[in-house]
């Protein structure tokens, strides 16, 4: 299975529970998450997909690191599950 199937299934999933799946880029900053998640009841989410048993480089588990002690949520998803 690769990482975009994954992406897409849970695109799927946030757009019917009503959310927003934002994909986030920064020309300033390397390694930041694929996508922001906003659910309703503002639930936000930053999330790094994978490809199945695939891990995070490097540079995206510091930037990981630093968004989590920032205070914010971040996932690394690398499978696909029935429901958010």
């Amino acid at each position: 299975m690769r990482e975009s199937e994954i992406e897409r299934h849970y695109k799927k999933l946030v757009e019917e529970a009503g959310g927003m799946f934002i994909k986030f880029t920064s020309p300033s900053l390397n390694g930041v998450p694929d996508r922001i998640v906003i659910l309703p009841g503002g639930k936000m989410y930053f999330v790094e997909f994978k490809a199945p048993n695939k891990k995070p480089r490097a540079l995206q588990v510091h930037v990981i690191e630093k968004i989590r002690k920032l205070g914010c949520d971040v996932r690394v998803i690398d499978r696909k599950v029935a429901g958010l």
